[in-house]
């Protein structure tokens, strides 16, 4: 089969979203271990000694990240291993990036999820104004990849401040997961008793799974004191991402295909 018939993403199915919650909730860990637990960004010792562990932690993630973007779009074909790495960059990225603009700029978590919104929001206009579509099966080139990756960084760092306003505003850590899972359960309803656009709901459901593994992460590595259950930060990391690895050797792992190409195969 020729290459230029696939996305370089994976097709959307059960086992993706299984483990784009997964890699959001090792997102959320995998990033406060890094700002708060090495770097203390929650510590008196780091206040005063200025460092902000919150940019730290987005400039090694961001310049990760970017390297791994580059290597996907230099990629020929789609690769599980290179995608997968490249999306837990994203969402470390985007949870160490979104607490720098809630905490340390100071606008908080309602102005920092309307402002990610928004940001959300120009992306995927200017994605489709550009290239006229923002279907993920459209992927197969680098101009789509670039509009890609932009997006899913935002949609994940708009994750975050959402999980954290959430849990923040009385619903606790449990409590904002909930809601979030729920939110989900009434996309799939959609899908399957609504001819609401399909492309729409990928982006809503890709969104709402990143406040709900903020609001997991946050549930297993915050004290008791504040609704969590104050597990190490590295152990559930190490444990989340060790998941992860299994699920890419067992669950198929296939790209998605252009929808061009599909209409020429079946017609």
């Amino acid at each position: 089969m020729d290459s230029k018939t696939l996305s370089k993403v994976p097709a959307v199915t059960l086992g993706f979203w299984v483990i784009k919650i997964l890699a959001t909730t090792l997102g959320e860990t995998g990033g406060d271990t890094v700002s708060m637990t090495w770097l203390g960004e929650t510590t008196a010792s780091a206040r005063e000694s200025g460092v902000n562990g919150y940019l730290v932690g987005t400039a090694i993630f961001g310049l990760l990240l970017a390297g791994l973007v580059a290597l996907q779009i230099r990629a020929r074909s789609f690769n599980p291993w290179l995608y997968w790495a490249t999306i837990i960059a994203s969402t470390t990225t985007g949870t160490t990036l979104a607490d720098f603009a809630t905490r340390s700029i100071g606008i908080g978590y309602p102005g920092g999820s309307i402002l990610l919104f928004a940001a959300v929001l120009v992306s995927l206009f200017v994605w489709y104004r550009t290239l006229g579509s923002v279907s993920v099966d459209t992927v197969v080139g680098p101009r789509q990849e670039v509009f890609y990756w932009l997006t899913i960084t935002l949609s994940q760092t708009l994750g975050t401040a959402l999980g954290d306003w959430a849990a923040d505003s009385g619903l606790g850590y449990a409590g904002g997961a909930a809601v979030f899972a729920s939110g989900l359960m009434v996309l799939v309803g959609l899908l399957y008793r609504t001819r609401i656009s399909r492309v729409l709901l990928f982006w809503a459901a890709f969104i709402l799974t990143r406040p709900l593994g903020a609001t997991v992460g946050d549930f297993l590595d915050k004290p008791l004191s504040h609704g969590g259950l104050n597990l190490s930060r590295p152990i559930a990391s190490l444990v989340i991402g060790g998941i992860i690895v299994v699920l890419i050797l067992v669950l198929p792992q296939r790209p998605g295909r252009h929808p061009s190409r599909r209409a020429e195969a079946e017609g």
